[in-house]
């Protein structure tokens, strides 16, 4: 996981959203390779040795998506370096492909397919509820078995960028973009 994701991170737990805290024992330049992650709110905390936190009640993604990584890049929308990117599920599958097509920002793959792994420029993140904060992220990319986080994953893009996800296209205070063949562009209001 690289060091910066951490500003990023939520507790997995129902509470209002606050700052992780991290105790890295083991680096490999800006990558945390084992350390601790817990939440100052609820206690709640996790270790990990092998580059990849998991947050607890996590799965693995499948497949691939119904898309490539030239469409999702399309789909955000987004030009120039900085930042994070989210993938959530088999939208992960698509990582080092976007990766190329956005040279200088960073993405995190939130439960992608098991041959996914960290790199310098994606961290690998598992967990059973979305892991990020509100307004964290440049982009949000989810695979179609990662409809179910469709509200938090919007919330954590920043204001007036996208979300890109399979199914049904979200409500509420959701603005959609575009919508064909199971496959939505979204904003927040």
């Amino acid at each position: 996981m690289h060091i910066e994701l951490t500003d990023h991170l939520r507790c997995p737990r129902e509470h209002a959203e606050a700052f992780l805290v991290l105790l890295p024992d083991r680096m490999e330049q800006r990558r945390v390779m084992a350390g601790h992650l817990g939440c100052a709110v609820c206690g709640w905390s996790t270790a990990w040795s092998d580059g990849v936190p998991d947050f607890g009640e996590s799965w693995r993604g499948t497949a691939a998506p119904p898309f490539d990584a030239a469409a999702a890049h399309a789909m955000l929308g987004l030009d120039g370096p900085g930042g994070w990117v989210a993938l959530g599920g088999n939208a992960g599958s698509l990582g080092q492909e976007i990766a190329l097509l956005l040279p200088g920002v960073s993405f995190v793959a939130v439960n992608p397919p098991l041959d996914v792994q960290s790199t310098n420029s994606m961290s690998v993140i598992l967990s059973g509820a979305w892991p990020l904060k509100t307004h964290a992220m440049r982009g949000v990319i989810l695979g179609d078995d990662a409809a179910m986080w469709q509200e938090a994953a919007l919330r954590s893009a920043l204001p007036g960028l996208r979300a890109v996800g399979v199914g049904e296209p979200p409500s509420g205070d959701a603005q959609v973009l575009g919508n064909a063949d199971g496959v939505w562009v979204a904003t927040r209001r």
